[in-house]
């Protein structure tokens, strides 16, 4: 029983369809009932089980609405795939901060209260599998999209401790970074990248992330048929320690700071303060 928001056409549509195909009853979330409900009438004519609902991603007792409905049809949910989100692009020095709230109130609390909305119900069953969809934007950077890449990469910030806090739930919480032609992306690609990055080759991915066997904290990269991992990394870095020419210290070590080999994934936050005071500890000795 899965629930994929933003699901009325582009990515979130071919999500939930992929969904469905796997065997999946799709609660098809869009903000538009029309485009919801031709959706659920694609599933339900390929012998699917859906239905679509109309409700913004930001407003919450609709939200709570919507999971009490699919709870009540189906007993449970057990996948949400927090897809929905808008564009504001706009250079930095252009972009009003109302644009800047908008993307984030859609795409980062809209997710945090489609994902409030299922937790309690995901822990009492242990069992749950979660996708945030973020973005290049947010994990690289990219002009004219300071709104939307803080949001997306705010959303890696999120998928980071919910994992964390629902693994002994058997709650998987992984997050999405697609490349995909979509509405979002009209008069942006050539027709052959269109055609290379249609969102099916995405979809695809989805299995991996909410299956028995799914990870948990990955961040899978997808587009044109290719998927790849990124990671947060640590590197070993460079004991400074304090005094006056402590700064001194920190910018001549530069390289070594920045210095990629041996870096490691941290399991949590909390290797960071763990390594720091055993750097200290060992060159205070």
């Amino acid at each position: 029983m899965a629930v994929v928001t933003g699901a009325g056409g582009g990515l979130g549509r071919t999500h939930a369809l992929e969904l469905a195909r796997l065997g999946a009853k799709v609660l098809v979330n869009d903000i538009n009932l029309a485009a919801a409900n031709a959706v659920a009438g694609e599933i339900a004519a390929g012998g699917g089980d859906a239905f679509g609902f109309a409700a913004s991603v930001t407003d919450e007792s609709s939200t709570a609405a919507m999971v009490e409905q699919a709870v009540q049809r189906w007993g449970s949910v057990d996948i949400l795939i927090n897809n929905a989100g808008i564009l504001r692009d706009r250079s930095f020095a252009k972009m009003t901060l109302s644009e800047f709230r908008d993307v984030v109130d859609v795409h980062l609390m809209g997710s945090v209260i489609c994902t409030k909305a299922v937790w309690e119900q995901m822990r009492e069953q242990r069992h749950g599998r979660i996708v945030m969809t973020t973005s290049s934007s947010g994990l690289f950077g990219n002009f004219g999209q300071a709104n939307y890449g803080a949001a997306k990469m705010a959303l890696v910030g999120l998928m980071q401790t919910l994992a964390i806090e629902g693994e002994k739930y058997n709650i998987k919480v992984n997050c999405l970074a697609p490349t995909a032609a979509t509405a979002m992306t009209d008069g942006l690609l050539s027709e052959e990248e269109t055609a290379r990055l249609a969102p099916e080759y995405v979809s695809v991915g989805l299995l991996a992330l909410v299956g028995d066997d799914a990870p948990t904290r990955a961040i899978l990269c997808a587009g044109a048929g290719h998927f790849a991992r990124s990671n947060i990394t640590l590197t070993q870095g460079f004991h400074a320690g304090s005094g006056r020419d402590a700064a001194q210290r920190v910018a001549g070590a530069w390289d070594a700071i920045s210095d990629r080999s041996d870096e490691l994934v941290p399991a949590s936050g909390l290797l960071q303060r763990e390594r720091e005071l055993a750097s200290g500890m060992r060159n205070q000795a």
